[in-house]
């Protein structure tokens, strides 16, 4: 279900869906192009785009350490 809604936005989910089904290659070039979308919105923003992504993985990889620790 989540993944049909991201496949209908139009660019991303045209890209999402090429690199699902796709090639190995295709994988690699959305990958690509991921991170030079990234490195727009530092040339574009500055500073916050390269904390907030940071800032948001800290919830998941705490929670990967607590389960590390548990199990």
């Amino acid at each position: 279900m989540l993944a049909r809604v991201l496949y209908n936005v139009p660019v991303f989910g045209w890209m999402l869906k090429e690199a699902v089904t796709g090639s190995p290659t295709t994988k690699v070039i959305f990958i690509v192009n991921l991170l030079l979308i990234w490195l727009l919105a530092i040339v574009w923003f500055g500073y916050p785009a390269i904390i907030l992504p940071a800032l948001a993985t800290v919830p998941v990889v705490f929670v990967l350490l607590i389960l590390i620790t548990m199990g």
